[in-house]
């Protein structure tokens, strides 16, 4: 599994793009990605200040979606 971000800047914004991340271990459900995603997100987020996490989703890895 992988969660998909929709993020924007802080500083613009209007400035959005898309994210994604790659979950180190392999969740089999979407119920276990939805429980550990805070913690992967809240990590992330930490590690980019400058971007806010404005939609948030988890996918099975292979079947992205075009868009969040």
């Amino acid at each position: 599994m992988m969660i998909l971000l929709s993020i924007c800047l802080l500083s613009q914004p209007t400035t959005c793009r898309e994210d994604r991340i790659n979950l180190s271990y392999e969740a089999s459900s979407p119920f276990i990605c939805l429980r550990n995603g805070q913690s992967a997100i809240a990590t992330w987020q930490a590690a980019h200040p400058e971007w806010h996490v404005a939609r948030w989703r988890c996918a099975a890895r292979g079947s992205e979606p075009k868009n969040l």
